[in-house]
């Protein structure tokens, strides 16, 4: 039954008022409806974006025209109505929001919904596309990923020192065997000791122990590129992968490590702490099966740096640990 006009003057008031954006096009892609929510936000008037053609009308839609060309001209071959979220394209029209510049998003993120207009005959005459504002969505939903990305990096990290945990470490160092086992690549490990670090904390008492380790901690970092993980493996134990890096260049920034420590003594209320570290160093060879195996070989080299003076670097041989068998 046709529409009254009665109907006709309620669903133009519907269409005018509703806080969503509403605009029809025909085949050529130009505008028949233009509702008030797209006229507020837009800046054009409807008697003046009315018969033209919409790319035209909006140059800066040339961007995702190919895009949008498809999309509508899909609807009038197939008939059926589509669904675009922000997720996947955050927006259609570039429109400013009204929300604080805190949240991180600086235009108003949108959903399209694209459905046909079909005559009597089921034949698509037009397309309606209707935009909802779903700025607060987004917001919302990039502050919970953020504060979830935060957490699981809180959860990776060590509370003393701020690098990666014992956890941490060992998933990268799964990951990272596995990556080289698949690609042929190689890489090492450092394993490395404070020499003497309990007389640290009971001569000069644990506040010095911690500021000890902070500082060990920043001097290390400074000679690591930022491919590499360094992680706290222990109390007084830290592990450093090395990506892409055979054991003779792993020699050379496990003296830099050992150098830089040494450098200086660290002071705490005013007083010099000299401190050394012992290390050991491990290549992922052909023959290791397990990452867990080059755990146990860099183990063995730093304990050898400890038995052979300590401040100094050993890499793991098999006759080494032929030796500590």
């Amino acid at each position: 039954m046709p529409a009254s006009g009665e109907d006709l003057s309620l669903l133009e008031f519907i269409v005018e008022k509703v806080n969503v954006g509403i605009f029809v096009i025909d085949s050529e892609f130009r505008v028949v409806v233009w509702n008030r929510f797209m006229e507020s936000h837009s800046g054009c008037r409807t008697q003046n974006i009315v018969g033209q053609d919409l790319f035209a009308a909006f140059p800066e839609l040339r961007e995702s025209e190919k895009w949008l060309r498809r999309k509508i001209q899909n609807i009038f071959v197939l008939k059926n109505g589509s669904f675009t979220s922000w997720e996947q394209r955050p927006y259609l029209f570039r429109f400013r929001h009204n929300r604080p510049v805190t949240g991180g998003v600086d235009c108003m993120r949108q959903n399209c919904a694209f459905q046909p207009i079909k005559d009597k005959a089921g034949e698509v005459q037009y397309v309606c596309v209707t935009l909802f504002d779903v700025t607060d969505t987004s917001i919302y939903q990039n502050m919970l990923q953020k504060t979830m990305v935060s957490l699981a990096d809180a959860s990776n990290r060590d509370g003393l020192t701020g690098i990666y945990n014992r956890r941490f470490f060992e998933q990268s160092l799964a990951k990272e065997y596995s990556r080289a086992q698949r690609y042929g690549h190689t890489f090492s490990l450092v394993l490395l000791d404070l020499d003497h670090f309990k007389n640290v904390n009971d001569v000069h008492g644990h506040l010095a122990g911690d500021e000890v380790l902070r500082e060990t901690v920043h001097r290390l970092g400074g000679c690591l590129r930022d491919a590499d993980i360094l992680a706290r493996y222990g109390g007084e134990e830290f592990a450093a992968i090395l990506p892409e890096t055979a054991q003779n260049g792993a020699m050379i920034v496990a003296e830099r490590l050992r150098a830089a420590v040494a450098a200086t003594p660290i002071i705490f209320n005013n007083q010099p702490l000299a401190i050394t570290t012992s290390l050991g160093i491990t290549e992922l060879r052909a023959d290791i099966r397990r990452y867990e195996d080059l755990i146990k070989e860099a183990d063995l080299a730093l304990y050898a740096s400890k038995d052979s003076g300590r401040n100094r670097v050993t890499c793991y041989t098999p006759t080494l640990g032929a030796e500590q068998a």
